[in-house]
């Protein structure tokens, strides 16, 4: 079984927010009609896309370096 630390728990959840927040960026865009505006929405886009990729590849690397 592979070691989940505090830290990479963390950084999973994080990423999952960012994750939901691009997708949800996504469908507000999409609706023609952004609630938080064009602007706001695509830089919340721009943003959580590779927030959710950095958080992802450091969850990974410190579960691997936490492997015996």
């Amino acid at each position: 079984m592979t070691p989940i630390t505090v830290k990479s728990g963390i950084c999973l959840a994080l990423c999952c927010i960012s994750a939901i927040a691009a997708v949800g960026s996504v469908f507000e865009l999409s609706s023609g009609q952004p609630e938080l505006g064009s602007t706001t929405t695509t830089l919340i886009l721009a943003i959580s896309i590779p927030v959710t990729m950095i958080l992802f590849w450091i969850a990974v690397q410190d579960t691997k370096a936490n492997q015996q």
